[in-house]
């Protein structure tokens, strides 16, 4: 019984001692996003993509092909094609910028069946991934549809040689609240482990912290 009283105290006393060790360190763990679900990448951008500067398009019109055009953003935001001249296209959803052209178009011909498709594309602040501190390049990324950690690390070439890998951050905005989010990521399980618990789902607009090591 005394044995059994015993282990209790160690028990309690380990348990409390714990809990002092994390209110002296005063360090606030950030916490982590879910592993991302392994599914096929899709290569283009997602159906939500906002169209932004210097994205390059492949303009339709059924049954009037010298109406259509491929065309690159400029960066004044706008486009020109065929009996169009112009016309405004960044902050637009490629479905939203066929309709604007459709619009247009309907002075000219009847009932106009306008397709956009981005065929390459930087995408505005707001539709990037951006990587800043101990990669080999430091960049902003395009967002494509079902992007993950490991695809945005292989783009920026991987870790340098001093990066406190498993100390990065992701800060994460969201533009409906105004609310800013901080989590703990795990880049160096990620590429030096290959721990796939460590690959989650990015989303546009998110910024990658990796700091350094100085030991």
């Amino acid at each position: 019984m005394r044995k059994a009283n015993i282990a209790r105290l160690i028990a309690a006393s380990s348990v409390t001692a714990l809990a002092v060790s994390g209110c002296a360190s005063g360090v606030a763990t950030a916490p982590e996003l879910p592993p991302a679900s392994f599914v096929q990448q899709q290569q283009g951008p997602s159906e939500e993509y906002i169209i932004g500067p210097l994205d390059q398009l492949t303009i339709f019109v059924w049954r009037n092909p010298e109406l259509g055009a491929k065309v690159q953003v400029r960066p004044d935001g706008r486009i020109t094609t065929p009996l169009i001249t112009d016309l405004p296209a960044v902050g637009k959803t490629p479905a939203q910028l066929g309709e604007d052209i459709k619009l247009r178009l309907s002075e000219f011909i009847n009932d106009p069946i306008v397709s956009v498709i981005v065929n390459d594309f930087a995408g505005t602040y707001s539709q990037q991934v951006r990587i800043v501190g101990a990669t080999e390049k430091p960049a902003s990324l395009s967002f494509r549809a079902n992007m993950t950690l490991l695809d945005a690390m292989i783009a920026v070439g991987g870790l340098s040689e001093y990066a406190a890998a498993n100390k990065a951050r992701l800060i994460r905005y969201n533009g409906a609240t105004g609310e800013q989010k901080e989590y703990a990521i795990r880049i160096g399980d990620l590429l030096k482990r290959g721990d796939s618990t460590a690959n989650v789902r990015l989303q546009p607009g998110d910024v990658i912290i990796i700091p350094e090591s100085f030991f």
